[in-house]
């Protein structure tokens, strides 16, 4: 979580600090979970799970909580402390959940991490391994991209991922899983709405409380997904006559190959979800507000380190060669 004073003013923020989340997104599963019970297909408890671009692992703490907890005995508390020695075999014998992330994550109790790349092949075939060959019941993923402010681009970016989180979920979901997936809504989102509509029975789309207003961000919950001819998407993007005669898509298409014929505009649900009643509301608040700040009593408040500090964050380069720069100006000065 940032350290920007209008997330230090988030109440979600320091509530997430406090029940010890790594980020604020944890709320946002927790809400969405609230809305569409994603941790029950078909009436039982997933049994697999897998959160896609999970660092720096919130949501995967959710997960951990909401499954692997739910199903180990009260003697193996959910902590990030409690993740090593005997108490670790313990965790390896009935991990159920995956993480995968570009970047290194800080381990979890119940939680497998595998570092790979979401568009390879190789990471699909590293979580069905770990499975013994079975597939996830529940993938999730709240990755996006590095916005850069120009909506159009930061909306594209993010479709392409949403793309490549799909694709691979062809690979790794049971024919009636659920998929949750974070999408920038923009003015071509209903073509992304069809596409997802062709591989999952019901398309909608959620924006939590905990997610700001000002953001355009949302998500996408597809249930009870097609299975068949729909597995086993090509991760690479081009397709083979075999595709064409399955569906007439390779992974997803792209606007320039949809026909009249299968592009069809379609309404989505949009909901507004995030019943706070089960959460703690600081006194003299009626309403937790995601885009409101709210002051801080200097007195009583007490300032909490990060969770779970960046293991090795991509801009330790960046900031390595600004200070080489900076001794070598001084040294020519």
């Amino acid at each position: 979580m940032g350290r920007f004073s209008k997330d230090k003013r988030d109440v979600f923020y320091r509530r997430g600090k406090e029940l010890g989340y790594r980020a604020r997104s944890a709320f946002k599963l927790l809400q969405l979970d609230e809305e569409f019970d994603l941790f029950h297909v078909h009436g039982k408890l997933v049994k697999r799970a897998v959160d896609l671009c999970a660092a720096p692992g919130s949501w995967s703490q959710v997960l951990s909580e909401k499954l692997f907890c739910a199903d180990t005995s009260s003697s193996l508390p959910c902590s990030d402390q409690d993740n090593t020695g005997a108490m670790q075999q313990k965790v390896d014998e009935v991990e159920k959940i995956i993480a995968v992330d570009l970047q290194p994550m800080a381990p979890l109790p119940g939680v497998k991490c595998i570092q790979g790349d979401i568009t390879s092949l190789d990471t699909a075939k590293a979580v069905i391994d770990h499975f013994k060959g079975l597939r996830a019941e529940l993938i999730v993923c709240d990755g996006a991209p590095d916005v850069t402010g120009l909506h159009d681009l930061d909306e594209y970016i993010q479709g392409q991922l949403l793309f490549s989180a799909v694709n691979i979920s062809s690979h790794l979901l049971i024919t009636g899983g659920t998929f949750v997936a974070k999408v920038f809504r923009g003015r071509d989102i209903n073509l992304l709405y069809s596409q997802l509509r062709l591989l999952f029975e019901r398309v909608s789309v959620a924006k939590p409380s905990s997610s700001r207003n000002s953001s355009i961000e949302a998500f996408v919950v597809c249930q009870n997904f097609h299975g068949g001819q729909f597995n086993n998407l090509p991760l690479e993007g081009g397709f083979d006559s075999i595709d064409k005669e399955r569906i007439g898509v390779g992974g997803l298409q792209t606007p320039e190959s949809i026909s009249s014929k299968t592009f069809q505009r379609c309404v989505v649900p949009f909901l507004a979800c995030g019943d706070l009643s089960g959460y703690y509301v600081p006194p003299g608040i009626q309403f937790m507000d995601s885009n409101k700040s709210y002051p801080l009593d200097k007195t009583s408040c007490e300032y909490i380190e990060p969770i779970a500090p960046p293991i090795k964050p991509p801009y330790e380069v960046s900031i390595a060669k600004a200070k080489e720069a900076r001794v070598k100006r001084d040294a020519n000065n």
